[in-house]
């Protein structure tokens, strides 16, 4: 009896232990095998960014400007490579370092930095070429704890428009603390040009792969098989206005010679093309291991060619403000189209004399623009300052500034893309702060009449007041973007509104008149083209720097053809001398390969040769620091202006 109750309680016991053994089985199969619970517990979470392509910047025809080009980042895990046995010195000679740099960039504080951890990856080296990745990925399993992230930085197609595309560069502590969580360390950001101002719709949106690391950081899987990962976004592509062509001609043109060149397409805004010279590659600002470098190097050559002189630099117009300032007095009924006067080769008033060319006298408007009379001007910017009475000059120049603010002087024109200044209209406040409330007189700055003195203007500017004169009172904000493919967000409409002076479209045709004969019979005659009718002016800028003389500036503005313009150009040669010696021509050939796509007659392949050529400045001492390249100080007061041969 009692070898049968042990024998049972036997058979109670291994049933017992055997049911427990096999509810263990299950249980670890469930956890290892049916469940995840397990796996992840005994794991941490990482989440890798997932890097948008960068939209490409494309010319209005479509050419590629701006690319995408690979670089990797070697990240390391530091327990893995410290717990590996891999050999050192084989991978130092993959990537090209010593043992030292090796040691040197596995050191982080990991136990103060926050940023960093033992079983978390993180850069080791940044910015590798292709080819150097391309040589470790075939080894890269010999090399536990080291993998590869795929980036993407700029390449440029041309070596041109440096200033207008800009480039990127790593985000700084300051911009990532400021970002609300939008960048992290070791991304890029726009840091100049069409890549900063359009930043936000060309970087995309970053996306986020899970995966599970064990405790040495090794990668064992995607996290619920991508259940939370999220997709990068690629950025939108970019159209620009740019012709590449006409890029490409303007900058060799302006080759060893310092100003900037603008033409705008005047029924659009759009900016076919911009130059400022010097200039730079912008494949020498490129991310990659010696761009520091590189750019210190920018920074400290005196020809300055980080300088956009094209919307930073701000330049006398000289007489190519004779233009505005005749629709504006046309408007004031100050004088009409056929207001004639006498020029005794000077404007005299008092003591003050303006020297002018001994032309005869005038009985146009046009004749005036024609033969760019200072005497005319003069007198009539009197008559417009004085238009309320000699006693009340301040009344009359803020009538005058609120006509030049609404050409888009005085402020910023608002173009797309950063660093533009506002150039300067001289105010009444101006002179009271300068000179004392009522204390001054028209005759205290009548130099402004003829475009000297205060008053300064930004090439982009005198290039969008001339596209105002071609369509007859009315401008678009010049804008380089044209299209962002893709985007809904009509973040380019500001672009399409027409913004109108308080000049009439009637009082701008004896202008274009003037503007025209300065070609055909004036002192524009270089700028003449066969078949194509061309509206231009001349400009000789005086030129002070702290007071002393300098020769003078070369600038000249036109548009063509004169009935349902193309193109509207600005041309700002420094120490050019005369308008008609190297703007009036350089204006002309971009008009005329904007035009024709070539330079046809043998006598303008001469004077392309000649353009192309000249060299005023091949080595070009930098610009002031404050940008401003003619003292106010140095011309105000000054009793007597010598004659300008425009």
């Amino acid at each position: 009896m009692q070898q049968d109750i042990f024998a049972h309680r036997q058979k109670t016991i291994i049933l017992f232990f055997g049911l427990a053994i096999f509810g263990l089985i299950v249980q670890c199969f469930r956890l290892q095998v049916w469940s995840d619970k397990y796996r992840y517990d005994q794991s941490f979470k990482q989440g890798i960014i997932q890097y948008p392509s960068r939209g490409s910047i494309y010319d209005r025809t479509g050419e590629l400007l701006v690319y995408n080009s690979p670089v990797y980042d070697i990240m390391a895990t530091y327990n893995v490579v410290k717990k590996s046995k891999m050999d050192t010195l084989a991978f130092c000679q993959i990537l090209g370092i010593t043992k030292e740099q090796f040691i040197k960039n596995m050191e982080r504080d990991f136990k103060n930095d926050y940023r960093y951890s033992k079983r978390k990856p993180f850069a080791f080296m940044t910015q590798v070429s292709a080819d150097t990745f391309a040589r470790l990925e075939e080894q890269l399993y010999r090399f536990r704890g080291f993998e590869m992230n795929r980036r993407s930085v700029r390449g440029y197609a041309n070596e041109v428009a440096a200033h207008v595309l800009g480039y990127i560069s790593e985000v700084s502590p300051k911009q990532v603390e400021m970002s609300n969580n939008e960048y992290q360390r070791g991304d890029y950001i726009g840091a100049s040009g069409l890549e900063l101002f359009y930043e936000k719709a060309l970087r995309g949106k970053r996306g986020v792969k899970n995966v599970l690391r064990d405790k040495w950081g090794k990668v064992q899987g995607s996290y619920r098989a991508g259940e939370f990962d999220t997709l990068a976004v690629a950025g939108y592509d970019l159209v620009s206005t740019i012709d590449l062509k006409l890029q490409l001609y303007a900058e060799s043109l302006m080759v060893n010679k310092r100003g900037a060149i603008v033409a705008i397409e005047p029924a659009t805004g759009e900016i076919l093309a911009m130059v400022s010279s010097p200039n730079y590659n912008p494949n020498t600002l490129i991310v990659n291991q010696g761009r520091k470098q590189a750019f210190a190097k920018l920074l400290t050559d005196s020809t300055n060619p980080l300088f956009n002189r094209a919307l930073m630099a701000k330049y006398p117009p000289g007489s190519i403000f004779k233009t505005i300032l005749a629709a504006i007095a046309l408007q004031e009924r100050v004088i009409n189209p056929n207001t004639g006067m006498g020029c005794g080769g000077a404007y005299r008033f008092g003591n003050l004399r303006v020297g002018c060319h001994g032309h005869g006298g005038i009985s146009t408007v046009g004749r005036a623009i024609q033969y760019s009379c200072n005497n005319y001007f003069c007198q009539t910017f009197k008559e417009i300052v004085n238009i309320y009475g000699y006693d009340f000059p301040e009344k009359g120049l803020a009538r005058l500034a609120e006509h030049l603010q609404a050409f888009g002087l005085g402020g910023k024109v608002g173009v797309d893309i950063p660093n533009e200044v506002s150039g300067t209209v001289p105010t009444p406040e101006y002179y009271n702060k300068r000179l004392g409330k009522g204390a001054w007189r028209f005759s205290n700055f009548v130099s402004v009449g003829i475009g000297q003195g205060e008053l300064e203007i930004t090439p982009l500017q005198m290039a969008n007041i001339t596209a105002i004169i071609a369509n007859r009172g009315f401008y678009f904000i010049p804008h380089f973007a044209k299209e962002l493919k893709g985007d809904t967000s009509n973040i380019l409409a500001p672009y399409q509104q027409k913004r109108y002076t308080k000049v009439h479209p009637a009082n701008f045709e004896p202008v274009v008149e003037g503007m025209q004969d300065v070609v055909i019979a004036g002192t524009g005659r270089r700028a003449k083209i066969a078949d194509i009718v061309v509206c231009g002016k001349t400009g000789t800028v005086e030129n002070y720097i702290k007071g002393v003389k300098q020769k003078d500036h070369s600038t000249f503005i036109a548009f063509a053809p004169k009935d349902n313009p193309k193109i509207a150009i600005a041309v700002y040669v420094e120490n050019g001398g005369f308008g008609s010696s190297y703007a009036a021509p350089i204006a002309s050939l971009v008009i005329e390969k904007f035009i024709r796509d070539s330079i046809a007659e043998p006598s303008r392949r001469a004077l392309e040769k000649q353009m192309f050529n000249a060299s005023i400045h091949p080595r070009n001492p930098p610009p002031p620091k404050d940008t401003t390249l003619v003292p106010n100080a140095a011309l105000l007061n000054r009793p007597k202006l010598k004659p300008l041969n425009d």
